[in-house]
């Protein structure tokens, strides 16, 4: 499992090479570095060669990619993971290919793929590009270990007990204000949404989730923000209208020219009055993405769990006070790592993936290639580190990463999971 570096992105005209941003470590590229890795890629074009990874002699890496023929991100990962192994390097050039894919649609939303596509005035372009900045610093720097979207791209999600009055909430919401789109986050993870709002591309889900967190860190208590849909609206803005009803607990809606912000926020915030005693018990919980009536082995440190139809996942980090398991930042971040490691070497890569033949590209040689010399897909693997024992469970709904202590028997790991997997599907349906 390799350790995090400094990540660095850069932003690229695709012809010219033309710097338009970048962001990341404090200490930036010099120029002469940057031109040289657009250089290198366009030598490589030059010859019929399409350029995406490398790694460097220190364990570093580097991965290109090219959107639209116009756009050019480039990111850099400083980590020094020399002599870790080929499973190192495939986890982290998914998670490299993983941003940039992010980064790219960030960008689309903010501007729209007209712009980025068509840009005639590159100054402006730089300038409106500024807009993206402090949601492409929430991807490269991860604030929120408790988000994986990002990497998952799937839904983070609660399960929240008694949704019911909640639900009919946010579609009657959404309703009064003229949209089929309508959602509400609870500490930053989908608590409830319409059913088109379900059927938006799950990236998009994941995205608007975080600009939604982000403007609720602002401290503005409503936000009126243009936005493209990086899939299903890339060129036409629609509206993103966010209130705040109670810290931690967000509510938004996609929709056209009306209502008005004032309009939305004068007359229909008040639809929540009713249930601002409900949404206190619910933020009460914290973070934890279960209700309480589930209950789990206490051998389990963290997981997640992703329903592979729906494109929406939970995970949660539990505290074990009589035991002396990694910090819970930590099993965030190995979770992370462990879903890494299973992709890259044994369950097979299922999501749409923007650009197809690209996606492919970048995956050749991981997954793929890996799981060819099986005469079956895998279901189950397991690896014991020097902090956890972690087991993945794959079923044709499902997939399930786990974290369990050091002293849990290794042989028990596979019932472990399954009861795990079990309790919670059955007590929520998820």
């Amino acid at each position: 499992m390799f350790q995090e570096g400094s990540i660095q992105l850069v932003c690229l005209t695709a012809s010219s090479g033309v710097p338009l941003f970048t962001r990341g470590a404090s200490r930036q590229l010099p120029f002469s570095i940057i031109g040289s890795l657009n250089g290198v890629h366009m030598f490589g074009s030059g010859q019929g060669v399409v350029l995406s990874s490398c790694e460097t002699e220190g364990g570093g890496r580097v991965v290109w990619r090219v959107f639209r023929d116009s756009v050019m991100l480039i990111a850099v990962n400083a980590s020094h993971q020399a002599g870790q192994g080929e499973d190192s390097s495939k986890g982290e050039r998914l998670r490299l290919w993983r941003l940039l894919e992010n980064v790219w649609s960030c960008m689309v939303m903010m501007l729209g793929q007209d712009e980025l596509i068509n840009a005639r005035n590159l100054e402006r372009l730089k300038r409106d590009l500024r807009a993206c900045y402090v949601l492409v610093d929430e991807l490269l720097e991860e604030r929120r270990p408790g988000i994986l979207g990002y990497l998952t791209h799937c839904a983070d999600c609660l399960l929240l007990p008694q949704l019911a009055p909640l639900q009919e909430a946010v579609e009657g919401f959404a309703k009064a204000a003229d949209s089929e789109f309508g959602c509400l986050l609870i500490h930053g993870r989908v608590a409830a949404a319409t059913e088109m709002w379900w059927r938006l591309a799950p990236l998009e889900i994941v995205l608007l989730s975080a600009l939604t967190r982000v403007l609720s860190d602002s401290g503005a208590a409503s936000c009126d923000y243009p936005v493209f849909l990086p899939q299903g609206s890339p060129t036409v803005a629609l509206r993103l209208l966010r209130f705040q009803l109670l810290p931690g607990a967000d509510v938004c809606v996609l929709c056209g020219p009306t209502p008005s912000l004032h309009s939305a926020e004068s007359t229909l915030v008040g639809f929540w009055s009713p249930l601002v005693d409900t949404l206190r018990d619910r933020l009460a919980v914290g973070e934890r993405c279960l209700p309480a009536s589930v209950t789990l082995r206490p051998d389990v440190l963290a997981f997640l769990l992703i329903n592979r139809e729906s494109h929406r996942s939970i995970s949660c980090v539990f505290a074990h006070p009589k035991s002396d398991p990694p910090s819970e930042d930590r099993c965030w971040e190995l979770l992370k790592l462990f879903y890494i490691f299973c992709t890259t070497r044994y369950f097979k890569q299922e999501e749409a993936e923007a650009d197809a033949e690209e996606e492919a590209g970048a995956h050749q040689g991981t997954t793929e290639d890996f799981v060819r010399a099986f005469s079956h897909q895998p279901l189950q693997c397991y690896l014991v580190t020097e902090e956890c024992k972690s087991f993945a469970l794959q079923t044709p709904q499902h997939q399930l990463f786990l974290l369990t202590p050091l002293a849990a028997p290794t042989f028990a790991l596979n019932t472990i999971a399954t009861q795990t997997l079990s309790s919670i599907t059955a007590a929520t349906g998820f």
